[in-house]
C-alpha cells in the first residue's frame, strides 16, 4: 500500500466514533452471484440489508470476501395473482440467514424469516419482499450473537498460528500479507494483545522499509535533475515517508538540501504529526488498514455457499 499516510487521516477522523459505536469483526456480507440466485437488482439490495443487519447489531465487518460470511438463501412458499388493473403478484418466501465459515464449510448460526412481497412483476415483487426483511428481533439478535461467539472462538484457537505465520512472512518482507493476518484478529479474542503487539512491530518494519525505498528513489530523482523538476519528482517519493519511519531524519536532510536550492519554486513540506494526535490509536488503525487493503486488492475468487444446502 503506497499512500499509507492517508490511512492516518481517516484514523484521526473516525477512530473515536468507531470505538464508541461499533466493534470490528472479520465478517463480510455475501449474496451470491446475481445470475444464480437473485433476480436483477436484488443482489445489491440484499447486500445492503445484510450490511444494515451487522451495523444495527454494533458490528463493523469487512468490505471484501473473507473466511466468514453473513449470507442468505430464499425459498418461495406460495404465489397469488391479484386482479387489477393493474394486476399484481403477491408472493411469500422464506429467507434463511446464515453465518458461515466458507473455508471449513461450516454453518456457525442460522435463522429464518417469512416475508411477503407485492409488485406488478416477479422482479418488483421480489424487491418488495427484500425491503420488508425485519432486522430487529430476538431471533436476529440470537443469530448474530451465536455467529460472533463462534468466530471469536475460532480466533482464540487459531490466533497463535496466524501470528507465527505473520512473523514468518514479515521476515520475508511480505509485510502487507503479514498484516492481513494479524489485522483480522478481533479485539474480543483472548490473543488480541499478542496480535496487536506483533502487528505493530511488523507495521514499523513495513514503514521503515517503505521509507528506505522512497528515500532512495527521491535521491535518485534529485541527483538526476537538481532543479525544480527534480525537486517535484523527489517530492512525490518524500510524500510517502511518515514521521516515525527510521529514515525520517535522512529524508528531512534531503528535503532541506533540495529546499535550499530551489527555494520557493518547490511548494512541498515534509509530513509531520499534529499536536494532540493519539499516535498509538492512529498506528493501530493504519496497521489494520494496510492489512485489510492487502486483502481487498487480492484477485477475486468466486465464492460458493452450495455446501449449505448439502448440510440441511
Amino acid at each position: 500500500m503506497k499512500r499509507v499516510f492517508l490511512f492516518f487521516v481517516a484514523a484521526l477522523m473516525s477512530v473515536a466514533m468507531f470505538a464508541a459505536e461499533t466493534e470490528y469483526l472479520p465478517i463480510s456480507v455475501y449474496a451470491g452471484e446475481e445470475s444464480e440466485v437473485f433476480p436483477q437488482g436484488a443482489k445489491a439490495m440484499i447486500e445492503n440489508k445484510l450490511t444494515q443487519l451487522l451495523t444495527q447489531n454494533g458490528i463493523a465487518g469487512m468490505n471484501y470476501q473473507g473466511q466468514f460470511l453473513l449470507t442468505v438463501t430464499t425459498t418461495p412458499l406460495d404465489k397469488d395473482i391479484i386482479a387489477g388493473p393493474p394486476a399484481k403478484i403477491s408472493e411469500t418466501m422464506e429467507m434463511n440467514l446464515y453465518i458461515v465459515d466458507v473455508y471449513a464449510k461450516t454453518i456457525f448460526s442460522s435463522t429464518s424469516m417469512t416475508v411477503r412481497g407485492l409488485g406488478e412483476t416477479e422482479n418488483k415483487c421480489y424487491l418488495n419482499a427484500i425491503s420488508r426483511m425485519p432486522l430487529r428481533s430476538q431471533a436476529i439478535t440470537k443469530f448474530i450473537t451465536e455467529g460472533k461467539e463462534k468466530i471469536i472462538a475460532y480466533y482464540d484457537h487459531e490466533a497463535p498460528i496466524l501470528i507465527q505465520k505473520a512473523q514468518t512472512l514479515a521476515q520475508q518482507k511480505q509485510y502487507e500479507e503479514a498484516l492481513s493476518l494479524v489485522a483480522l484478529i478481533p479485539q474480543q479474542s483472548s490473543h488480541y494483545q499478542a496480535a496487536l503487539a506483533a502487528g505493530l512491530e511488523i507495521y514499523q518494519r513495513y514503514v521503515d522499509n517503505e521509507c528506505a525505498i522512497h528515500l532512495a528513489q527521491a535521491r535518485t530523482e534529485w541527483m538526476a535533475a537538481q532543479n525544480s523538476l527534480g525537486a517535484v519528482a523527489a517530492g512525490e517519493h518524500l510524500a510517502h515517508i511518515l514521521p516515525d519511519a527510521g529514515c525520517y531524519g535522512d529524508a528531512m536532510a534531503l528535503y532541506k538540501e533540495i529546499k535550499g536550492k530551489v527555494l520557493d519554486d518547490w511548494k512541498f513540506e515534509m509530513k509531520k504529526y499534529q499536536d494532540g494526535v493519539d499516535l498509538e490509536k492512529a498506528r493501530i488503525s493504519a496497521m489494520r488498514d494496510v492489512g485489510v487493503a492487502y486483502g481487498t486488492h487480492q484477485p477475486h475468487q468466486k465464492t460458493t455457499i452450495d455446501f449449505i444446502r448439502g448440510i440441511l
